[in-house]
């Protein structure tokens, strides 16, 4: 019980609650009319105390903006006033409508710290104890209040708690894909080193008999050495984990022919080539089949329906384009997470284009199917990366 109690007074506050957005202005919109029509025209409200009653719930209806944002003070104003309330009235303010405060709560649950859920339960639980003290609340009303509070408590746990598995997950995607990103760069590296290597070699056999033949050696060394250590700085901002190397050559751009598929069971794969396709980094090159690969892959798996795949690959000067389309039908959103062995659903394949300076997009088509768009500049080096 002393570890629990621990835990949730250190738990902290939720990340990034939302601030104002229209839905609160609406929710306001709706509830505002609701208690003015409950309080004017109600026929079973005492008159003496009606217009106390209505300005009070109306006067509450502010907090609702602010719920996510200062959870705390605004359960402890409205339960606070509430609680004052029946010592003038004499009775609980028993508008229907009231029931709009039960949202402020589930936000102290949803988005507050331990310290502000603890200090907030209190406040409501206090509010309880003393209307049911003051013989305003029968045993009944206490037994519902505490159920009410009970189930606000447990809902807003399990959507705290559901979305923070979620943004974990989303965060493991991330990881594992730099991961893959980074042993793809490492194969990369290694061949330049490799060329190097050999080509020193070749430069020092012949440097007596061929002088001009070391030369042309220590120019490809160099250009090799520009372009590893281009990509080892992609590496390192891809934070690789220390894994052994695949061993197996990174495939490339011209590997992607090797998606078209006519005769396997499934959707037809077409893939087409335009452009200017030499010359390309390794880097980018391992990267646009990457991204196809799994965009093809998430096509064949959740497509419905789908009769056809079209895979196109179009280089210009600056940059290299991806775009893979299916026919499926439009159902629920494709999954943004794992897909499953080795692959990272749209998280991962946005994160892989992030890390070079690119950018993948990826949406329902406005008639039928799915499209995934990617564009990653030429060069290889991402954006900021150049100091």
């Amino acid at each position: 019980m002393r570890e629990l109690l621990r835990s949730v007074w250190t738990e902290p506050r939720a990340a990034d609650p939302p601030v104002r957005v229209w839905r609160d202005w609406a929710l306001v919109g709706v509830v505002a009319p609701l208690v003015i029509v409950e309080g004017l025209f109600r026929p079973d409200l005492p008159v003496s105390t009606r217009g106390y009653a209505l300005t009070v719930a109306l006067a509450l209806v502010p907090t609702l903006l602010w719920r996510r944002t200062r959870p705390l003070p605004m359960v402890a104003v409205a339960f606070t006033t509430t609680g004052v309330a029946p010592l003038l009235l004499g009775h609980e303010p028993d508008l229907v409508s009231g029931a709009y405060l039960l949202l402020l709560p589930y936000a102290l649950f949803r988005w507050g710290s331990g310290p502000e859920m603890v200090a907030g339960g209190a406040i409501v639980l206090g509010k309880i104890c003393l209307s049911a003290a003051l013989g305003h609340l029968g045993l009944a009303d206490v037994v519902a209040g505490f159920a009410v509070m009970l189930a606000a408590l447990a809902l807003a746990t399990t959507f705290r708690y559901r979305a923070r598995l979620w943004a974990r997950g989303l965060d493991q995607a991330k990881l594992r894909e730099r991961e893959r990103l980074a042993r793809d760069l490492h194969d990369t590296v290694a061949h330049h080193v490799s060329a190097m290597a050999i080509r020193a070699q070749a430069g020092i056999a012949v440097a007596q008999a061929r002088p001009e033949a070391a030369v042309d050696a220590l120019r490809v060394i160099e250009a090799e050495a520009t372009r590893a250590l281009a990509e080892m700085r992609t590496m390192v901002r891809a934070l690789r984990h220390a894994e052994p190397a695949e061993l197996a050559p990174s495939p490339g751009i011209p590997e992607i022919a090797g998606l078209a598929s006519r005769a396997a069971p499934g959707p037809v794969v077409d893939v087409e080539l335009l452009g200017d396709l030499d010359g390309i980094p390794s880097t980018i090159g391992t990267a646009i089949y990457r991204l196809a690969q799994e965009s093809v892959t998430n096509a064949r798996r959740h497509a419905r329906r789908a009769t056809r795949i079209e895979v196109r690959v179009a280089a210009d000067a600056g940059s290299v384009r991806l775009q893979v389309s299916d026919d499926g039908d439009l159902g629920p959103v494709r999954p943004s997470g794992p897909t499953g062995p080795g692959g990272f659903g749209i998280v991962g394949m946005t994160e892989r284009a992030g890390l070079l300076g690119g950018t993948c997009e990826a949406g329902p088509n406005p008639d039928r199917g799915w499209t995934v768009t990617v564009a990653l500049p030429r060069t290889g080096t991402p954006a900021g990366a150049a100091g």
